[in-house]
């Protein structure tokens, strides 16, 4: 079940494709760290660009509980312009079309709505380029 808390708290993550990036280094992470591998604690916001391409996929034909009726879909590691991977559902795409090199764009979209609380959960998924 999602609670509205967990909801609230992944809202820079789901809402704004917002990566953390490191003070000192540069390293951007996503999701963000508390420390940073050179030992920093020191991060700024850092906003995701919303274009990437396909780098591994895989079609689920066995949903996990409350995707059932979605199944069989596509999940995917994106690759963004700037070289951070993302793991994301791919929608739109026939199973066969899909292929390492794909151009994805991010949107978001419904990810999942929680029985009877009616929680709805957004989030990113990868759309093919038309």
């Amino acid at each position: 079940m999602i609670s509205p808390a967990t909801v609230r708290r992944n809202t820079p993550l789901r809402y704004r494709l917002e990566a953390a990036q490191c003070a000192d280094c540069g390293k951007v992470f996503f999701p963000a760290r508390l420390v940073c591998p050179c030992g920093s604690r020191k991060f700024k916001a850092y906003t995701l660009p919303s274009e990437g391409k396909v780098v591994s996929h895989t079609v689920i034909r066995t949903a996990p509980r409350g995707f059932g009726d979605e199944a069989p879909y596509c999940m995917g590691i994106v690759e963004l312009k700037d070289g951070t991977r993302i793991l994301c559902q791919i929608a739109d795409c026939e199973p066969e079309r899909l292929k390492v090199g794909l151009p994805v764009s991010l949107e978001f979209r419904k990810i999942q709505e929680a029985g009877e609380s009616g929680v709805i959960a957004y989030g990113y998924k990868a759309v093919p380029e038309r």
